[in-house]
């Protein structure tokens, strides 16, 4: 009988990183012959800004895309914010997610509001109803939700209490071009709503955003209010900026709205593909979309358990980044635990902070490939492996 004994097997050997960096914010560009031939039409109309053909033209498209009256095209989001919150004259506070990016609230202190932090629910990561009543008191003039990830508060929860208030409801909705709640796409929701065209966007117009809202009035004071150039329709007393959007924002926005169908079923495929790749990791787990509800699946996110994957979630960072997939933390520290907002004490958001501390966000978008999807997962499952947990400490 022979005492040999079997080898043990070799262990798995790390899989390969990207030579270039793979960044998170993807582009989603037009075909370069569109994109000539809309930039041709600009120098062939020599009209360049000031409310031209391209603007009035993309307002209409976009208000028929959301579902609204009215679309108000502006230069970017934050500007759209500060805007909105300033067109419904509001004066005192404004009940604000901390989870976010800084832009959001920051419109809040630039439109000479004060901003109370909420914390959300862990599952949505939003706002809810239930969360935001407690805030609300005396000095509330409106609350801001804000749509995350694709997909959304929930809109009809947060009408009902504010309505019941007597204050606005206003939403931050940079994520969630092309998603909808309860089969209803958002844009509709609330006094207005606020939508981001910047260049990582699913609809790209380099820069760009803009304000959808069903409320004639509204719409033309933010009409009148994001530019000094006057138009049929100015309100006359407000106080004025140069927000305009560009023909340029406007063509480039126009050619994302042609791809964007296609662009979102782009984005579910490569969402699919990841999920069934790192499905069944210890330790790591995805972000649900709303069942029955479309999503534009614009962003790759994952909660990592630390208990369960044996590293924290800035180890796997480490080790991702390491590889040349240059993953983030979102939205890390949260708002509230940045100056200006920390510098009087630290809003208690357990939620928040928990998130903040577990999300990582992985790179996706047009130039994403199905074979680097791949080799990202491969990074992640290996991360999980005692000799993967042992190079993300080395």
């Amino acid at each position: 009988m022979s005492d040999e004994r079997t080898p043990p097997s070799p262990a798995p050997r790390p899989p390969e990183g990207f030579e270039t960096p793979l960044h998170v914010g993807q582009l989603n560009l037009p075909a370069a012959e569109a994109f000539r031939e809309a930039f041709d039409g600009i120098f062939d109309r020599r009209f360049f800004a000031n409310h031209g053909p391209l603007e009035q033209r993309l307002d209409r498209e976009l208000a028929s895309l959301f579902g609204v009256r009215n679309a108000v095209s502006v230069v970017n989001a934050t500007a759209a914010l500060m805007l909105v919150l300033r067109a419904l004259d509001l004066d005192g506070e404004v009940i604000v997610p901390s989870f976010t990016f800084p832009a959001t609230v920051q419109a809040v202190v630039w439109a000479g509001l004060r901003p109370v932090f909420c914390d959300i629910d862990p599952q949505t990561q939003t706002l809810t109803a239930a969360r935001v009543a407690p805030k609300i008191g005396p000095a509330t003039a409106a609350v801001l939700g804000v749509h995350i990830w694709g997909r959304g508060c929930d809109p009809l929860e947060l009408e009902a209490l504010t309505a019941s208030r007597g204050v606005k409801l206003v939403f931050d909705a940079a994520h969630a071009v092309g998603a909808t709640f309860r089969g209803r796409r958002f844009g509709g929701f609330g006094n207005a709503e606020v939508f981001s065209f910047h260049a990582t966007k699913i609809l790209n117009g380099a820069e760009g955003g803009c304000i959808t809202t069903d409320d004639d009035d509204l719409a033309a004071r933010l009409r009148t209010m994001r530019s000094f150039h006057d138009t049929d329709e100015r309100v006359p007393g407000l106080l004025r900026l140069n927000a305009k959007i560009s023909e340029a924002q406007a063509a480039m926005t126009l050619l994302g709205l042609r791809s964007l169908d296609s662009l979102i079923e782009q984005n579910r495929h490569r969402y699919e593909l990841y999920r069934s790749g790192i499905d069944g990791t210890p330790g790591i787990h995805f972000l649900d979309y709303a069942a029955g509800e479309t999503s534009n699946h614009q962003f790759i996110v994952l909660s990592v358990s630390p208990a369960e994957l044996g590293l924290s979630r800035d180890e796997l960072l480490d080790l991702l980044q390491a590889k040349n997939v240059l993953a983030r933390r979102y939205f890390f520290p949260g708002v509230h635990r940045t100056p200006p907002f920390c510098d009087e004490g630290t809003a208690e958001l357990p939620i928040t902070d928990h998130l903040c501390q577990t999300l990582v966000q992985l790179p996706s978008g047009q130039a994403v490939t199905d074979a680097d999807v791949k080799r990202v997962c491969a990074i992640i499952r290996w991360a999980a492996t005692p000799e993967g947990r042992m190079a993300a400490r080395a």
